[in-house]
C-alpha cells in the first residue's frame, strides 16, 4: 500500500488517493476509529485494541455495512455465538403439567447461549463471562464474543415471570427483552403444558360424554366438550366461539356434568345470561340434564341460600346488582353467556363479573371480534387473566399494529397465543352442520314514495347548512342527528315525524315492500322474523299488522322476561306467523326455528349483528331453507353504507369500529356525497 500511495503511477495517482481518502472519511463517519487511518501518512492498517474489537461486534460492523463499507472477518474466527431466551427451566412450578394451573407461580426465565446451535455448557459460559478479552479459543477455535453475549453470560437470569406470562411467551415463540425481539424456548413444565393445550400432544384416554347427559353429541359436539374440559380442568378458561345454533349450551350442560364425577371439581355452575336466554337455559338443562336442579336467580324473592351444586341462572343485570353475594359462593364453574355483553371492560357488568371467584371461567359467544381486537382482550382476559397482559400493554403490542399498522407477521403471533383459548367453529365448515339447509340471502331495494323524497332532501339540505358551519362536539352531534333523521325517513314518515296516530300506507317504499312479501310468506304457510333496530317503527309496523289482521307478536327489550318465554314458545308451536323483534333487544340467543323468512327492515352499521339476528332461525334444528330479505331504499344512505361494505374495506372496518361516529370525522365534501339522495332512474 506505502509503495502504491507514494507512486504517482496511472494505476493509483493523485485522483486514486483522493478517492481513497474519501472513502475511508466516509467509513470514519460511522465508526470513530477509522480516524486514525486518516491521521496516518498513508491509510494503510489500522491495530485495533480489545475493546475496538468488542465495539465491531456491538453493532459498529453493521453501522459500516450500512454506509457501504463491508466487514470481512478472518476465517479463523467463529462468528456463530448465539442466544435466545428459555422459560420453564427452574422455578417454582415442578417439571410435569401440575393439576390445577396456579397463574401466579413464578417460573424461570434465562438466556441460553449457542454456539453454531449447540448449547454452551457450565464451565463454557463460564469461560465467556470470565474473559477480558472479545476473543476465546473454544472447540477448537477461536470464537468472537460481542459484548452484549458476554453480559449474558455473566448475568443469564432474568426476572422470573409468572406461569400465565411463561405460557404465553412460549405460545407465541418470541418476547421483547432489552428492547430487542428474541426468541423463545419453552422447556419442562411449560413445554408439556403448551403442548397439552394447542393439542399437540397425544390424548391417550379421550373422555367421553357423561352418561348422565340425555343427548346424542355430533362429532364436533364431542370435540367441543373435550376441548372445554381440557382447559377448565387445569384450571384455565376459554372462550367457546362457534357459531350461534351450533349448540353451544348443550357442550357446556355435558362439561357440567363431568365436572360433577370428579370431587377436585365438582361444584354449583352459574349461568349469566341476557334476560330473553333464561327460560331457553332452563328448558335444554332439564331436556339434556334431567337430574341437575335449576334455579333462576332473578325477580325480587331471588336467594342463593343452599347452593351446592347443580346450576343457578340469573341476568347480567342482576349479576352487576348483587356480585358481591354470588361471590359469597364457591363455584365450580362461571360461563358468561352472550359473552360480548361484556365486552367492554371499562363497563359496570365487565367489573362486576371479574369479582365472582369460580375455578373455571367459560366466554360463549358467537361474535368474539364484533368491532375491534380490545373486544376479544376483554373476554380473554376474563376467562384468563394475564394472558393478553394490561389492555394498555395489549394495543401497543398487538392492537395497534394490527388494526392500524396492517402487519401480518403479528397478526399470525397474535393468533398462535389465543388459538387455544379460543374454539372457533362456523356452519361453513366442513363436516360441521352438513343437514343444515341452505341460507339466501337479498337485498331487496325500494323506492322512497314522494313524501320521503321531500322529507329526506330537506333533512339534508337543512342540517348539512348546520354541520358546515360548526365544529367539534357541536358537528359530530348534528352529523349523528341528521344520519338518525334519514334513517328514519327511509323507514316510514311516521316515525321521523314521530306522529301519534299516523295513517301507514302508501307512505313508505318499505312497508308497501313489507306487505308483498308477507302477503306471499304468510299464502305459503311460512313464518317471519322481522328485525328492526328502532323499537318506534317495530310499534307501529305491530299496529298496521293488527290493521291488516295479522296475528302478530312484538319482543323488544322492555318486554318483561316470562311474557319473552311465553312468545318464543307460541311463535314455535306456530300460533303467530309474524314475529316482529328489536335488533339489540332479540338478536343474540333465542331459538326461533320455526322461521323460514327473516326480513330486516332497516340496516345496521354492522353487518355481523344482522348476521346474528338471522341465525334465530339459521341453526342447528332448522329444517328449512332459510331466505333473508335485506330491505334498502335506493339512492339513500342506506344504499350507500351497502355498497362501501362491499367495496370499500377500509371504511367499512372504521364504520364496523366506531359505528356512526366514524361518519361524524368524515369532510364536509365526503358527508355531503355520502348523505345526498342519488337519482334511483
Amino acid at each position: 500500500m506505502a509503495s502504491i500511495w507514494g507512486q504517482g503511477s496511472e494505476r493509483f495517482g493523485a485522483r486514486g488517493r483522493i478517492d481513497t481518502t474519501l472513502g475511508v472519511g466516509m467509513a470514519a463517519a460511522a465508526w470513530t476509529p477509522l480516524r486514525r487511518l486518516l491521521e496516518a501518512d498513508v491509510p494503510e492498517q489500522l491495530e485495533l485494541d480489545d475493546a475496538e474489537v468488542g465495539e465491531l461486534l456491538d453493532g459498529a460492523a453493521e453501522r459500516l455495512e450500512r454506509s457501504g463499507v463491508p466487514v470481512r472477518w478472518s476465517p479463523l474466527f467463529n462468528r456463530s455465538l448465539d442466544a435466545k431466551v428459555v422459560v420453564g427451566s427452574t422455578g417454582g412450578l415442578s417439571q410435569s403439567v401440575p393439576d390445577v394451573f396456579d397463574q401466579n407461580a413464578l417460573q424461570g426465565f434465562s438466556w441460553q447461549i449457542s454456539l453454531e446451535g449447540s448449547p454452551l455448557t457450565g464451565a463454557e459460559r463460564d469461560q465467556i463471562a470470565d474473559s477480558p478479552r472479545p476473543l476465546v479459543w473454544m472447540r477448537g477455535n477461536w470464537v468472537l464474543v460481542p459484548p452484549i453475549q458476554a453480559a449474558r453470560a455473566r448475568n443469564p437470569d432474568l426476572k422470573p415471570l409468572t406461569a400465565i406470562d411463561a405460557l404465553s411467551v412460549a405460545l407465541t415463540g418470541s418476547t421483547v427483552v432489552e428492547g430487542r425481539t428474541v426468541e423463545v424456548e419453552a422447556t419442562g413444565w411449560v413445554a408439556a403444558l403448551r403442548e397439552q393445550i394447542t393439542g399437540a400432544g397425544v390424548d391417550e384416554q379421550p373422555i367421553r360424554p357423561p352418561e348422565a347427559l340425555t343427548a346424542t353429541l355430533r362429532e364436533y359436539q364431542v370435540e367441543g366438550f373435550r376441548w372445554l374440559h381440557r382447559m377448565t380442568s387445569l384450571g384455565l378458561g376459554g372462550c367457546l366461539a362457534d357459531d350461534m345454533g351450533l349448540g353451544k349450551t348443550v357442550m357446556l350442560i355435558a362439561l357440567h356434568l363431568h365436572r360433577q364425577l370428579n370431587p377436585r371439581t365438582h361444584g354449583p355452575t352459574l349461568v349469566v345470561c341476557p334476560a330473553s336466554l333464561l327460560g331457553n337455559w332452563e328448558r335444554e338443562i332439564n331436556r339434556f340434564a334431567p337430574g341437575e336442579t335449576v334455579r333462576r336467580y332473578h325477580g325480587a324473592r331471588r336467594t342463593l341460600a343452599g347452593v351446592t351444586d347443580g346450576f343457578v341462572l340469573t341476568t347480567y343485570g342482576t349479576m352487576r346488582l348483587d356480585a358481591e353475594k354470588f361471590g359469597s359462593v364457591r363455584w365450580g364453574l362461571l360461563v358468561a353467556d352472550e359473552a360480548q355483553h361484556v365486552k367492554n371492560p371499562r363497563s359496570a357488568g365487565a367489573k362486576a363479573l371479574r369479582t365472582i371467584p369460580a375455578r373455571s371461567r367459560v366466554a360463549l359467544t358467537g361474535t368474539p371480534v364484533e368491532n375491534n381486537l380490545s373486544e376479544l382482550w376483554a373476554i380473554l382476559d376474563w376467562t384468563t387473566p394475564g394472558l393478553l397482559g394490561s389492555h394498555a400493554s395489549f394495543r401497543r403490542r398487538w392492537g395497534d399494529p394490527i388494526e392500524v399498522e396492517m402487519k401480518p407477521e403479528t397478526t399470525g403471533m397474535l393468533s398462535k397465543l389465543v388459538r387455544p383459548f379460543l374454539l372457533r367453529r362456523r356452519k361453513s365448515d366442513p363436516g360441521i352442520a352438513p343437514e343444515l339447509p341452505p341460507k339466501t340471502i337479498t337485498d331487496q331495494p325500494v323506492d322512497l314514495t314522494p313524501e320521503q323524497v321531500r322529507l329526506y332532501e330537506r333533512a339534508v339540505k337543512e342540517n348539512m347548512f348546520e354541520i358546515r358551519t360548526s365544529d367539534g362536539i357541536n358537528r359530530r352531534g348534528l352529523v349523528l342527528k341528521l344520519l338518525t333523521s334519514l334513517k328514519q325517513i327511509c323507514n316510514h314518515p311516521a316515525q321521523y315525524l314521530k306522529e301519534d296516530e299516523p295513517v301507514l300506507t302508501e307512505r313508505s317504499g318499505k312497508l308497501e315492500l313489507l306487505d308483498e312479501l308477507l302477503d306471499t310468506i304468510l299464502a305459503e304457510d311460512g313464518a317471519v322474523l322481522i328485525f328492526t333496530q328502532y323499537v318506534t317503527m317495530a310499534k307501529l309496523l305491530k299496529a298496521h299488522l293488527d290493521a291488516r289482521e295479522i296475528a302478530n307478536q312484538l319482543l323488544h327489550g322492555g318486554t318483561p322476561v316470562n311474557q319473552r318465554e311465553r312468545m318464543v314458545d307460541r311463535f314455535q308451536a306456530g300460533e303467530s306467523s309474524v314475529f316482529l323483534l328489536s335488533l339489540k333487544a332479540a338478536g343474540t340467543g333465542l331459538n326461533l326455528t320455526r322461521a323460514d323468512h327473516v326480513i330486516h327492515y332497516d340496516r345496521w352499521w354492522n353487518p355481523a349483528v344482522e348476521e346474528q339476528a338471522t341465525d334465530r332461525a339459521h341453526r342447528i334444528g332448522q329444517t328449512s331453507a332459510v331466505q333473508v330479505h335485506r330491505l334498502l331504499a335506493e339512492g339513500t344512505i342506506e344504499d350507500r353504507i351497502a355498497s362501501i361494505h362491499e367495496t370499500k374495506r377500509e371504511l367499512a372496518d372504521a364504520i364496523v369500529s366506531a359505528g356512526e361516529s366514524a361518519l361524524t370525522e368524515l369532510s364536509n365534501e365526503d358527508l355531503a356525497e355520502l348523505v345526498s339522495l342519488r337519482n334511483r332512474g
